[in-house]
């Protein structure tokens, strides 16, 4: 049943009321450098934010081997991966009548690049006009204030969810997605799951899965004078490159047999994110190593992808004259994750549809996002319907990164709606 158009009006006015509070605390998250293994500042104030609201709340730790064991688990670097807790709370209603939600949002970022290339310092969360600018403002920590200025519209009004709603605040998604995996494992589970990345006000229909992997190469160095003795560890990966090219350009040709990708020009991006390698800018270099990400396609399993990759440096390495007795060795060291599909159709869907045209003004559309997204643990685990959705963001992972303050506010109301009608409402106790 559609929303009273009175109570929709009144959650409209109450994030409306509370937006100037939601930009504050916005910019309160923004201020923590929550880069990957440095999340934990952050998450004791989500912690004390969650508690000073009367929730239920409790941090925890990942469990490794439980990942490890589980197929969506993504491969644990020791020295890389976060050991910041997982922060969750829970409402409970008075009288469960509605169908339950989790909300979910990760305060991991990216790191930021060279200083001088932005505008503002990254970690200052600095408004102009419409735009909040920093590390993380769109990815996500705009979303994940939403999520909890979403409840707050309500709670303003007097009212609270009819059905009980889990709030997630996880680490690792920008490099494992192996908090909100161990959300899943811990237990949490809803009828329907909202996450509000940066997504331009629409609704991803579909998301790529993503492998992380490295390739070392290695050398034979000798002094510059005698360079035709020696073998350039860089060099030979350069060729390796061309290799993992010829895979991206392979798979991009496939987009006709998948489904919701068939009028995308490049889902899938090979990206070499990192090099490193020589000693010395005299000797011929003795090593060298690349950092990779690429995509597949939904219904590709990251271990078919990685015998994939594995397969192509190793049949190229023996076409090689010098790698052909010095093959490269890939390891893979995040990300090893497959994609979804969000099936149309579903009632979270339609709720979410309504809510948007009222809060927008237009109605829901969904594409297609070649890149990784934590709602694939609840799609393709949980089996239920995994709503991607949230506000216009520009630069997200590049300089001057900024999230628009009026889609933020938008998008808060359209959750809230959303939240009131899936869930339903109720008074809350005095």
């Amino acid at each position: 049943m559609a929303l009273d158009p009175t109570l929709a009006a009144e959650i409209e006015a109450s994030v409306a009321e509370g937006f100037a509070d939601q930009v504050a605390h916005t910019q309160a998250l923004v201020r923590f450098a929550s880069l990957r293994g440095a999340e934990h500042a952050c998450q004791d104030y989500v912690f004390a934010q969650f508690r000073a609201r009367g929730y239920a709340t409790e941090r925890f730790a990942m469990d490794r081997a439980a990942i490890a064991a589980h197929p969506g688990g993504s491969k644990i670097d020791d020295a890389l991966h976060s050991d910041a807790p997982i922060v969750v709370c829970h409402h409970r209603p008075n009288t469960e009548t509605g169908r339950s939600l989790i909300l979910q949002a990760h305060v991991d970022v990216v790191p930021t690049g060279p200083l001088d290339l932005w505008t503002h310092r990254p970690f200052d969360p600095v408004v102009e006009g419409d735009w909040l600018y920093g590390r993380g403002a769109g990815d996500m920590k705009a979303g994940h204030a939403a999520n909890l200025f979403a409840l707050d519209a309500l709670a303003r009004l007097g009212l609270q969810p009819a059905a009980s709603v889990t709030v997630q605040s996880v680490v690792e998604e920008e490099s494992t997605g192996n908090g909100a995996l161990m959300s899943h494992l811990r237990g949490y589970r809803a009828d329907a799951v909202l996450i509000p990345e940066p997504e331009d006000e629409k609704l991803v229909r579909a998301n790529t899965g993503v492998l992380w992997f490295a390739v070392e190469v290695r050398g034979v160095p000798v002094h510059v004078r005698e360079m035709g003795a020696g073998a350039n560890a860089i060099d030979a990966t350069y060729r390796v490159i061309g290799a993992l090219r010829e895979v991206e350009a392979r798979w991009n040709a496939e987009t006709s047999a998948h489904p919701h990708f068939e009028n995308e020009d490049h889902p899938i991006n090979l990206n070499i994110g990192k090099i490193e390698g020589g000693d010395w800018a005299s000797s011929v270099p003795a090593w060298c190593r690349i950092h990779c990400r690429i995509a597949l396609y939904p219904g590709v399993t990251a271990a078919q992808a990685a015998a994939e990759i594995e397969a192509a440096v190793s049949r190229f390495a023996r076409s090689d004259p010098f790698l052909a007795n010095n093959p490269p060795r890939v390891v893979f060291n995040g990300f090893f994750v497959e994609g979804y599909v969000l099936e149309a159709g579903s009632e979270a869907e339609a709720v979410l549809g309504r809510a948007h045209a009222r809060a927008i003004g237009s109605p829901l559309q969904s594409f297609t996002s070649p890149s990784y997204l934590d709602t694939r643990v609840h799609a393709l685990y949980d089996r239920v319907p995994a709503l991607c959705y949230g506000p216009t963001a520009q630069n997200i992972h590049g300089f001057d990164e900024r999230v628009s303050l009026a889609s933020v506010q938008r998008c808060t109301t359209a959750m809230a709606l959303f939240v009131a009608e899936w869930c339903g409402t109720e008074r809350k106790a005095a």
